[in-house]
């Protein structure tokens, strides 16, 4: 059985949280991923691109204790077995990882994966193949993602009118550009560095949540 309808994956949009590692400045990442999650994320996402395997298992399980205790869904970036090895609520895949259909074959029917999509056509496929949610982007210039295409808010729009899924925009989001996003019917917004590289991470948190409310609840 789903731990997380997809009314509830909707609501979780609100506030999508990215780790990153390199901010941590002596703390944990679970350390961290609690201050987030006590400031108003809504989601996590734990994306950590140069760890062993064996580590990336025990910290994404030292993660997992934080977000289940907060009752928030958690998925994994990419690594698809690592997620189910962990039985996390789910993964989250790009264009270019594991596909969607094959991924959906490991996890099974009750787990949550979201796929990145740049273009309408990727997100109706997307959404075609049973994906949970859609993150779009790169919505504005990001320094954690280099390589991302940039997307633009009218097909940002055109995306969300476009499919009946939850979406999430994604890319150089900060607290003093989520209102540009009004009108766009996007679910919510996903940061990495407007949180995790904040000095204070629970305020950053609870800052950006105000404004991401304010935009889901336009």
């Amino acid at each position: 059985m789903r731990p997380f309808n997809v009314e509830q994956i909707r609501k979780a949009m609100c506030l999508y949280a990215v780790t990153d590692s390199m901010w941590l400045g002596g703390r944990t990442l679970p350390e961290v991923v609690r201050e987030s999650l006590e400031g108003g994320a809504t989601f996590i996402q734990i994306r950590e691109k140069n760890l062993p395997y064996i580590e990336f298992v025990k910290l994404a399980r030292e993660v997992k204790q934080v977000t289940d205790e907060f009752h928030v869904p958690y998925v994994v970036n990419d690594e698809v077995e690592l997620a189910k090895e962990i039985d996390a609520d789910g993964v989250h895949i790009g264009q270019s990882d594991l596909t969607l259909v094959e991924a959906r074959k490991l996890l099974g029917p009750d787990k949550i994966i979201g796929v990145s999509a740049q273009t309408v056509a990727q997100a109706i496929e997307a959404e075609k193949n049973g994906a949970d949610y859609l993150g779009v982007g790169s919505i504005f210039t990001t320094s954690t993602k280099l390589d991302a295409d940039d997307v633009s808010l009218e097909t940002l729009k055109e995306i969300c009118n476009a499919v009946s899924i939850p979406v999430v925009a994604i890319g150089g989001i900060q607290k003093d550009n989520v209102l540009q996003l009004k009108g766009t019917h996007v679910d919510g917004v996903a940061v990495v560095s407007a949180i995790y590289a904040a000095p204070d991470i629970r305020e950053a948190a609870r800052e950006l949540r105000k404004v991401a409310d304010q935009l889901v609840g336009q």
